[in-house]
């Protein structure tokens, strides 16, 4: 399992004895929790704290951001994905997650838990309980008050003696605003003095040098303190950071101060174009929200990754700008603008399926998973039609990257709130259905593929048919009854048209489920020369996702024709396609049938290996496996193979040897140390 630690984007400085006591946190216990104020840099260290002991942890360090969520119902599904879980089962989430962490031994990072800490709390209890191998670095405001907890009190940088921290901070941080302004040791000092020695105080004081020189920006904000230093019952601390934020706002333009209010809406990290779509109106144009952006970049208000292009704002910033925001009464007509910006982009994604974007698509809609869940939750509150609209749209998307539980939730949330009828609710019909077929749940995705094909005929559009007919054909071949299957694919191809070229998509899928069907009746031939069309087609119209589908169906013709080796050839290519589009279910598929093919090639113990490796995969999907139910027999008998090939013994040590791989480290020797990208 590869580690997800953020990188860091500018110079560290200090913290060494905070470093040490975390290190010796981490080695004595399980639980570990970073305290202190906002902006006193807890997440920085924990970042640097991760990094050093990262050679620690067999399964790595896997970093959990809490603080785009604006409630607990995503906390589980935000840890999931961070460690790597993608459950595609009916079981209780918690018990899947729970499952997948017992063997591990790995580091996980919550960060910005304040927010959420009586469901970071119990989520703990529970997967501390179950997974010895389970060390837990936390940040927040305040301790988790779980039994075990140690806490390492993260204080503000020192302001004084040889080496202060805190006078190196500024002097890096001015450096970098303003390179040619010169040095002021004096006004440094004094800055720090009266900013108690609070990193993010003193970035924001030191992103002003230039603008003003370093001794105007001691002396206001001195004064500024000065004043504000008993009108508040807030800590001292707080208080200081409070007021340093507000004489940042201070020092921008109307245009900046509106800007920064409105970022606020947007939960992750974003790029110049989000914050355009999301923010501009009224006085900021387009044009003034780009300034505007730069500005506060320079500003330190905005963060930025070391490409250019990403954007992220602080907790105690963006709570800042909250406050404004409200002050405004621009909240709701932010987030109004907000779901917009991601319904529009639920529907470019779902136009741009089929064509060259697609991976890109794929990875957009996973990166901006917080933001939709977001826009979702208010749609479904203040415009349900348009909720149903981007349930729909998105739907498919959630369902390949592993969000089964969660897109169930929301595709029936939207189907009791939105319109009774119309291509919208047919599609998160079609959602719904592809959610309980691939959760196993065969009964429920039958009775709604009913359901969809009713609607779709009512609706009279041709996706809609389509989408329907793929998941009625799916669910006979996965309940073992491929001859409806090929009935449905083949009353369907024959009554619609090509379409556009998104109704294009849906028909390949169809002729998917026709080669299945084949390949479940023993057409072999017949079989192999439609998957062979399938595939130029997919080619044609670069539709990565069927094709890589249809690379596991040619594995497996060729596996039942006895041509083992160019079975494992479709299966390194299935693999790898999945692999681009980051589907762990379908590498699971992919590597059982490699490891098949293997074996059917008398390679017992590389065989056993991937099987190995097949099955991380399968826990990442929480299933122990699945498949057709044709390939369930051909599976056991290859498996039998191999054990003959090299005796119990050997195939046990390598199939340990797999499963106990490095997931990316075992998929690249099942693809003979094919580079993956």
């Amino acid at each position: 399992m590869a580690s997800n630690i953020p990188e860091e984007t500018n110079s560290f400085v200090g913290r060494e004895a905070e470093l040490e006591l975390i290190g010796h946190a981490l080695s004595a216990g399980r639980l570990t929790t970073l305290t202190g104020p906002g902006g006193v840099g807890k997440t920085r260290i924990a970042v640097r704290a991760a990094t050093r002991v990262e050679s620690l942890y067999r399964d790595g360090v896997h970093w959990a951001g809490l603080a785009p969520l604006h409630d607990d119902e995503l906390l589980l599904a935000t840890v999931s994905d961070a460690v790597g879980l993608s459950d595609h089962t009916l079981r209780t989430p918690i018990d899947v997650l729970c499952e997948w962490l017992a063997d591990k031994q790995l580091l996980l990072v919550l960060d910005s838990c304040e927010h959420l800490r009586p469901s970071c709390a119990h989520l703990l209890g529970e997967i501390l309980t179950t997974s010895p191998g389970l060390t837990v670095l936390a940040t927040s405001r305040r301790p988790l008050d779980i039994r075990g907890e140690q806490r390492v009190d993260v204080e503000p940088l020192p302001v004084d003696g040889p080496g202060a921290a805190a006078l190196t901070l500024f002097r890096d941080r001015a450096a970098a605003a303003a390179p040619d302004t010169p040095h002021d040791p004096g006004a440094a000092a004094e800055i720090c003095r009266r900013l108690e020695g609070i990193p993010l105080a003193i970035e924001l004081a030191a992103a002003a040098v230039g603008r003003q020189s370093p001794g105007e920006v001691a002396t206001r904000l001195g004064s500024r303190l000065d004043v504000f230093a008993d009108t508040t019952l807030l800590p001292r601390r707080h208080r200081t950071l409070r007021t340093t934020i507000g004489w940042s706002h201070e020092l921008c333009t109307p245009a900046q101060r509106l800007l920064w209010a409105r970022l606020t809406v947007l939960r992750g990290d974003f790029d110049e174009d989000t914050a355009v779509a999301v923010c501009a109106g009224g006085p900021l144009t387009p044009e003034a929200v780009r300034g505007a952006l730069r500005a506060l970049v320079a500003q330190s208000v905005v963060a930025r990754d070391r490409d250019g292009v990403r954007h992220r704002m602080l907790d105690s910033i963006r709570e800042y700008g909250r406050m404004w925001l409200a002050e405004l009464g621009e909240e709701r007509a932010a987030a109004d603008r907000h779901a917009a910006c991601f319904l529009r982009l639920a529907r470019s994604a779902h136009a741009g399926w089929t064509g060259d974007d697609q991976i890109h698509w794929y990875h957009r809609i996973a990166e901006s998973h917080a933001d939709l869940c977001a826009a979702l939750d208010h749609l479904l509150d203040h415009d349900p039609e348009a909720a149903q609209e981007m349930a729909g749209r998105i739907g498919f998307f959630w369902c390949c990257c592993g969000h089964l539980p969660q897109t169930r939730g929301y595709a029936q949330r939207a189907l009791e709130r939105g319109p009774a009828d119309g291509p919208h609710r047919t599609r998160v019909l079609w959602v719904l259905g592809i959610c309980q077929m691939l959760q196993g749940d065969y009964q429920a995705a039958e009775r709604v593929g009913e359901q969809c094909l009713r609607a779709a005929a009512e609706d009279g559009t041709d996706e809609g048919i389509l989408a329907a007919a793929y998941l009625r054909g799916l669910t006979h071949l996965m309940t073992g009854e491929p001859q409806k299957g090929l009935r449905e694919a083949d009353r369907v191809l024959s009554t619609t048209g090509a379409g556009t070229p998104l109704e294009t998509a849906y028909r390949l899928r169809c002729h998917m489920i026709t080669v299945f069907a084949l390949i479940g009746l023993g057409r072999l031939d017949e079989a192999a020369e439609a998957a062979v069309v399938l595939r130029a087609a997919c080619e044609a119209r670069d539709e990565g996702w069927t094709l890589s589908y249809v690379d596991y169906q040619l594995a497996l013709i060729a596996l039942l024709q006895d041509r083992a080796a160019a079975a494992a050839a479709h299966a390194r290519s299935m693999i790898a396609g999945k692999h681009r589009l980051r589907d762990r279910f379908g590498i699971a598929l992919g590597l059982d049938i490699l490891a098949a093919a293997i074996a059917s090639q008398g390679e017992g113990a590389e065989a056993a290996r991937v099987y190995g490796t097949g099955q991380i995969y399968w826990g990442m999907v929480g299933h122990p496996q699945r498949g057709t139910p044709e390939l369930g027999p051909l599976r056991e008998a290859c498996e039998r193979r191999a054990r003959a090939a090299i005796g119990d013994a050997a195939y046990r040590r390598a199939f340990e040897r797999g499963r106990s791989d490095n997931a990316e480290t075992g998929l690249a020797l099942a693809l003979q140390g094919q580079l993956l990208s």
